[in-house]
């Protein structure tokens, strides 16, 4: 698949998941650079340096690898409490490629970790459901 340049006045490709499903994380090298994307996983790192000038930057970890996701000040302010305390977190924004490496540029955060206590419930996940 060969990426297209961002255009907003062209539809997103449609063989690549969009919100409000989430992109795998080893997926995210398919939506070309600019695409909008909704990404979900736990949160690994976050990291406010101070020469950053008030840019977050978050690890998320999916079952197929890590998500960069770049949270600006604006961002943060609007979704300050989930940026903060979430351990299970879905991100939507913009995929950016710069130098090999990809990111989210963030535009809506959410808390999910109420659902990490779905996962101690044995009516939603069973061994048994698993695929071998």
């Amino acid at each position: 698949m060969t990426a297209r340049p961002y255009d907003p006045e062209m539809p997103p490709a449609p063989d690549w998941p969009r919100p409000p499903r989430a992109i795998p994380h080893g997926l995210l090298d398919l939506p070309p650079s600019g695409a909008r994307v909704t990404v979900a996983g736990l949160v690994l790192v976050r990291q406010r340096p101070g020469t950053a000038k008030g840019v977050i930057f978050v690890t998320l970890e999916d079952e197929t690898g890590i998500c960069n996701v770049v949270v600006w000040a604006k961002v943060f302010e609007r979704f300050r409490r989930a940026v903060i305390a979430a351990r299970l977190m879905r991100v939507t924004g913009r995929v950016q490629r710069e130098a090999g490496v990809t990111h989210v540029i963030a535009e809506h955060v959410e808390d999910i970790s109420g659902m990490l206590d779905d996962l101690l419930r044995p009516d939603l996940c069973r061994a048994g459901d698993q695929p071998s």
